[in-house]
């Protein structure tokens, strides 16, 4: 196995494998250094960075960061790389490829072609030694599209997942807050309830809810109940209306079997929910994207399942698990788990640039929940701050929740506003359906950048009208 070192005046650093080095150069986090891997110093982390460059794209194929015999997610990421694709740069360095990513020949063509010949760990290696504008600059690049009922990832657009938790799943509390987010225009990447109490009956009873809404107003969006994968599994069976299959996942074997689940239940769950064809409901477009992930930096830590790497390249493993089952809709929560993992808004800022970038590059269609925890040294001008670059960097989608502060999981995040003004400063608009669905409910006035149409009384006409029970006026 190579040693990897460079000197730095009359220092030498040696690494003594491509985990050691990935790790010592990541920009600086809490977790990293809870894990004890993380760079001595800032003269080490440059060293790293320094030799992280000059290693061959290549070598990511030989030397695996968890060991191929123990790790289902290794052996996946292994035996589905395209080698064709990632002929076009297999030449390069780390170094050499962050160069090429910043030049007009990777343009979002070459990155999509590019993207099934990309391991993660060559996609972090590169996050590493890039500025955050760099960051943004590649990501932007990138359009991702997936579809269900809508399209999510087009050029120009920035959708929202309208998230009415209640602490104790009270139907007029959930129906205030999803009125109150279409109102707004949120709502387009999807309808998601973290359930409070997390059983199949009441899953079943939320997804039954979320869909007659739907339908009644026939609103081009998708509903999911972010339960357990089992969980949706037995609900599908007994005849549920399931949209979207939802899994919190991971980068190790490991993490994913703390979380109870493997790949092969993640395969059957995609199945089942393709088998039931409703992405055609309001389209004659069937949409093939049924599959729902959140990710988060620290998950593996927390489950002592990270192998001794570092937990941003462990995240972008995730992205390769994610890949394999064509979501519609993939996101980091990226300051959730909380200031042991990322301790500040600088930190957690970097964490969602990278997490954006390694998931754009691997091909997926990728969101943030601009997040933090009420414990964190972070506050909502750090929210603003991240909010707003990710917009620039192409993010598919945020999340959209009353007054940005979910009641039921206590932490912070955007909010229907919050969306409004990205769409608003950076000239983004809902997905094209959602949004001719606005205008035709007037909700938007036409042609308008996100602009909410006026109405005496508040709500639209034709939506107050239509009201189907006092619990929604």
């Amino acid at each position: 196995m190579p040693v990897y070192s460079h000197t730095v005046g009359t220092r030498s650093f040696r690494f003594d494998s491509l985990k050691t080095l990935l790790a010592r150069a990541t920009p600086e986090r809490s977790g990293d250094h809870l894990a004890a891997v993380a760079a001595g110093s800032a003269e080490e982390r440059a060293a790293a960075q320094m030799a992280l460059a000059n290693v061959p794209l290549r070598q990511f194929l030989n030397e695996a960061v968890v060991p191929y015999e123990d790790d289902e997610v290794t052996r996946l990421i292994i035996d589905t790389h395209d080698a064709v694709a990632f002929a076009a740069v297999g030449h390069l360095t780390v170094g050499a490829f962050r160069e090429w990513l910043l030049s007009d020949e990777a343009d979002g063509e070459a990155l999509a072609a590019l993207a099934p010949g990309l391991t993660p760990e060559m996609a972090a290696a590169t996050s590493k030694i890039m500025r955050n504008q760099d960051l943004i600059q590649v990501a932007r690049k990138v359009h991702v599209r997936s579809r269900f009922r809508d399209t999510i990832g087009l050029p120009g657009r920035l959708s929202t997942r309208l998230q009415p938790n209640h602490p104790t799943d009270d139907t007029a509390g959930i129906a205030a807050s999803l009125l109150d987010g279409l109102l707004y225009g949120s709502g387009d990447a999807v309808i998601g309830i973290n359930p409070a109490t997390d059983n199949v009956p009441q899953v079943m009873r939320l997804l039954q809810m979320l869909d007659a809404v739907i339908r009644r107003y026939e609103i081009p969006t998708q509903s999911c109940i972010l339960t357990h994968v089992t969980n949706t599994l037995q609900a599908i069976e007994r005849g549920a209306p399931v949209d979207l299959v939802f899994q919190s996942i991971g980068g190790t074997q490991a993490t994913n079997t703390s979380f109870g689940i493997d790949l092969a239940v993640l395969a059957e769950a995609r199945a089942a929910a393709l088998s039931l064809k409703r992405g055609a409901d309001f389209a004659g477009e069937i949409g093939d994207n049924v599959m729902y992930f959140e990710t988060g930096q620290g998950s593996a830590l927390s489950a002592n399942a990270h192998h001794g790497c570092d937990q941003q390249t462990i995240e972008a493993r995730a992205y390769a698990v994610a890949r394999h089952y064509k979501p519609l809709l993939v996101n980091t929560v990226v300051g959730f788990i909380g200031p042991e993992y990322l301790y500040d808004g600088k930190q957690i800022i970097r964490a969602g640039l990278e997490d954006h970038f390694c998931g754009k590059l691997l091909g997926l269609p990728m969101g943030c929940d601009i997040c933090y925890t009420n414990h964190a040294e972070a506050d909502q001008n750090d929210m603003d701050v991240l909010l707003t670059v990710l917009g620039v960097a192409g993010c598919s989608f945020i999340m959209g929740i009353p007054g940005s502060d979910d009641v039921m999981l206590n932490y912070q995040t955007t909010s229907f506003h919050d969306a409004l003004y990205a769409r608003r400063v950076l000239g983004l608009r809902p997905a094209p359906e959602f949004e001719a669905w606005l205008e035709r409910m007037d909700i938007f006035e036409p042609s308008a950048n996100a602009r909410l149409a006026r109405h005496e009384g508040g709500l639209p006409p034709a939506f107050a009208h239509t009201l189907p029970s006092p619990a929604l006026r």
